[in-house]
């Protein structure tokens, strides 16, 4: 009986790591044709010309070189409006955006989640509902807003639309409603904390893997923002604009176009790497629950 179950168990095992096997192999052929187009992307930017109009496409360079680089910080240097300027105001964008929008976010998500008031529900609906637009369709009520309040040619008309993003509201308040009990919170009041004592010292911590994802998102769309819509004023328009600008001199820009797309996707790619567990918790968490 004891060598029967042992056998059984063993055969157990033996289709437990064959099938991990099987799922691994999987998931390896589908990370790399996932891989490809970076891998595409980032090979052209250190061919030369005459290599990346070759066909059939080479996926990585015969003769790697560096000239593409070069010639983008020739003509990033040859720009009348400082490059370092254009990454000043990227950066300013994109923190004060992501900033905004984690805090207006999670305050939000915090009331929406544990607390009762009338009209939760159809709020909660809106938000969702909200989702379902594309940007596109949005930008002709941002623009009248903007105008209305005087913002046209301001960093204000960039990062102010940020903070009342929906998507980080959504992300949080389920994430808020699954992992905050009640009686933390019960407790904390008790102790004599007050609600925003709560919200930061409480809600917040159990939460950090959900608006380090919201970080991560707000970042990624806020850096690929060229705020041509809003900002006319060249000392006001960021990094991708000027270097859309540059790669605009046809075919014969066509590695240093290469060479701009790896620059602009290397920075998102390197925070959602950093932090990319992080997101893995959040989604495996959160789920997509609504009211």
């Amino acid at each position: 009986m004891t060598m029967s179950i042992l056998r059984a168990h063993r055969v157990r095992l033996y289709r437990s790591t064959a099938g991990d096997v099987v799922i691994f192999s999987i998931l390896v052929v589908i990370a790399a044709f996932m891989a490809m187009p970076m891998v595409y992307t980032i090979g052209n930017a250190f061919k030369p010309l005459s290599e990346i109009f070759i066909f059939p496409p080479q996926f990585l360079p015969r003769h790697p070189t560096m000239d593409n680089f070069y010639d983008l910080f020739v003509l990033m240097g040859q720009s009348w409006v400082p490059i370092t300027r254009y990454l000043f105001n990227s950066l300013l964008i994109v923190a004060l955006g992501t900033a905004g929008n984690v805090i207006f976010g999670s305050l939000c998500a915090y009331a929406l989640a544990k607390h009762e008031f009338p009209g939760k529900r159809l709020i909660n609906q809106a938000i969702l509902l909200s989702l379902m637009f594309a940007g596109a369709v949005l930008l002709i009520p941002h623009y009248l807003i903007m105008s209305y309040l005087g913002w046209i040619n301001t960093y204000a008309a960039v990062i102010v639309p940020a903070w009342g993003a929906t998507l980080g509201v959504f992300l949080l308040r389920n994430f808020i409603d699954h992992m905050v009990h009640d009686t933390l919170l019960e407790a904390a009041r008790i102790d004599g904390a007050s609600e925003f004592q709560c919200y930061w010292h409480v809600v917040m911590p159990i939460v950090k893997p959900a608006w380090l994802t919201l970080i991560i998102l707000s970042f990624q769309q806020l850096w690929a923002d060229q705020g041509s819509l809003f900002l006319y004023a060249e000392q006001l328009k960021p990094l991708p604009y000027a270097l859309s600008q540059i790669i605009g001199g046809g075919v014969g820009r066509a590695g240093v176009a290469a060479a701009v797309t790896v620059i602009l996707m290397a920075v998102p790619i390197t925070v959602f790497v950093i932090n990319q567990s992080q997101i893995v918790e959040t989604m495996g968490t959160s789920g997509i629950a609504g009211e």
